[in-house]
């Protein structure tokens, strides 16, 4: 059980409104919803809820692999799943939103954790070029910089995820808080099982298949009228 003091540091971190850049981004819902794909609080829900099952089989298993990497000083190791995640980011404007709000996280982190010096090597690398600087790789790195479970990573990286998307959806189509925030509540409770699913799962094993979303993705790169980066 956490104690007072953990679960401070997982609200903090799990806050939307944590100054990493994540409301300038809709993870693929202004697309989604310009193309007619999301229209209403169901469409919506099944976005959000394949977006979380895409997130936790990619993204998810670099978190748990660079808080493992940091837990054990392995530098390597936490490149090895920086780039991995990079690499898998098919779109530019992803590439983009994943890399600013990775440095962003690294950033803020070297304030708030001034003595760690995982987290000022990472930022080194990643200003030298020698590390993407993606944002799971950050929230693995800086959740172990604190203490944290990786299990503890794994879920407010879900939970960021779902959201952004949602917050996005108020801005985005006609829907009410309160129907954002029942989504929110119910897709949280599918991150314990996506846990389980790929916590023994390898870098090799990361995947991510959805390819309307990669589509709406790249309509988005050429679209004229954007309120979101991608």
């Amino acid at each position: 059980m956490s104690s007072i003091s953990e679960l401070m540091r997982i609200v903090q971190f799990g806050d939307s409104m944590l100054p990493v850049g994540a409301f300038s981004f809709s993870n693929g819902l202004e697309s989604a919803v310009q193309e007619g794909v999301v229209h209403d609080r169901e469409s919506l829900r099944e976005f959000v809820k394949t977006t979380l099952d895409v997130a936790a089989t990619g993204d998810g298993v670099a978190v748990l692999e660079t808080h493992r990497g940091s837990r054990e000083n392995d530098m390597t190791r936490i490149f090895a799943a920086d780039h991995a995640v990079f690499c898998r980011k098919l779109n530019e404007e992803m590439r983009t939103m994943v890399v600013r709000m990775g440095r962003k996280l690294a950033e803020m982190a070297i304030h708030v954790l001034p003595n760690v010096p995982t987290v000022k090597e990472w930022l080194t690398f990643i200003k030298q070029g020698e590390s993407p600087g993606t944002y799971p790789a950050g929230q693995g790195i800086v959740f172990a910089a604190m203490g944290l479970s990786e299990q503890d990573a794994f879920a407010m990286h879900q939970y960021g995820v779902a959201s952004m998307i949602l917050g996005a959806a108020l801005r985005l189509m006609k829907i009410s808080y309160l129907d954002t925030q029942q989504i929110l509540f119910e897709v949280n409770q599918t991150a314990a099982a996506a846990y389980e699913r790929v916590a023994d799962a390898s870098l090799e094993d990361m995947s991510a298949f959805a390819p309307v979303m990669d589509i709406l993705a790249a309509v988005h790169v050429k679209s004229r009228v954007r309120m979101f980066m991608n």
